[in-house]
């Protein structure tokens, strides 16, 4: 690797499974210190194992505005600052609009849009001048997918907070911006309340509609982070890049 990120500090929220954890592997490589969080026992301490002393991993529910509290003020005493926040924790449900629950809704509300937005907050007095703020968007925030629009909805509104961050922290030097990826094989496709035979219908049927002709790799959008995160991209912020393999470009 080329130690794009050494010696910075970066947490990422939902870094124990898929992009996060594949996110989390390249930032170390890179010579970032690495936090991870995830509110899941299993997948955090499968996580502790696989990096190693590579990252922290740390317990903390990304949709609790007290965990959430606790998370940032932790850090204050143990790391004092951030250069890089990755607010990639989500969730997605999947249902026609006749089918789709009031809990299902509130649930992505709060963990995709609310959580990102009590994170950010928070760690306001601890990003460093020049950090940068990455979020975790989604093709879906420009595609019609059907049974996507509750999911749908909730990556817009992060977008939309990407932008107005951007302009809030540049005074800071602070870069704020989204990554939205298309398709790409983590563990949420056993999450989306369609059956395994469904979800790999859906998966195929993505792999037709994309233009390079394939579902993505985790590694491919951590790739993308490396790169917003580093000073390869100092001119970028308030951005969306798509890692979609031109889903919602061509």
């Amino acid at each position: 690797m080329t130690n794009k990120l050494e010696n910075k500090v970066a947490l990422i929220t939902g870094g124990t499974t898929g992009i996060g954890l594949a996110t989390a592997k390249r930032f170390a490589a890179e010579g970032a210190r690495v936090i991870v969080t995830g509110r899941n026992r299993e997948t955090l301490e499968a996580a502790r194992k696989e990096l190693g002393d590579r990252a922290e991993v740390i317990e903390s529910d990304a949709g609790d505005e007290r965990q959430i509290a606790q998370l940032f003020e932790g850090l204050a005493k143990t790391h004092r600052r951030l250069d890089v926040l990755f607010l990639n924790a989500g969730t997605a449900k999947f249902a026609p609009l006749a089918e789709a629950s009031v809990k299902d809704f509130d649930a992505m509300w709060t963990l995709n849009v609310r959580g990102p937005w009590l994170a950010l907050k928070h760690a306001l007095p601890l990003l460093a001048e020049g950090a940068t703020v990455l979020v975790n968007t989604s093709v879906a925030n420009q595609k019609g997918l059907p049974g996507a629009a509750a999911y749908a909805a909730t990556k817009a509104a992060l977008r939309a907070v990407v932008r107005g961050a951007a302009t809030e922290l540049a005074g800071r030097k602070i870069r704020v911006n989204a990554i939205s990826p298309g398709p790409v094989e983590t563990p949420i496709f056993g999450k989306l309340g369609l059956s395994k035979n469904a979800a790999d219908d859906f998966l195929k049927d993505a792999a037709t509609r994309i233009p390079l002709g394939r579902i993505g790799a985790a590694d491919e959008v951590a790739g993308a982070a490396v790169f917003l995160a580093s000073a390869d991209a100092s001119f970028i912020t308030g951005s969306e890049l798509a890692v979609d393999g031109g889903l919602a470009q061509v």
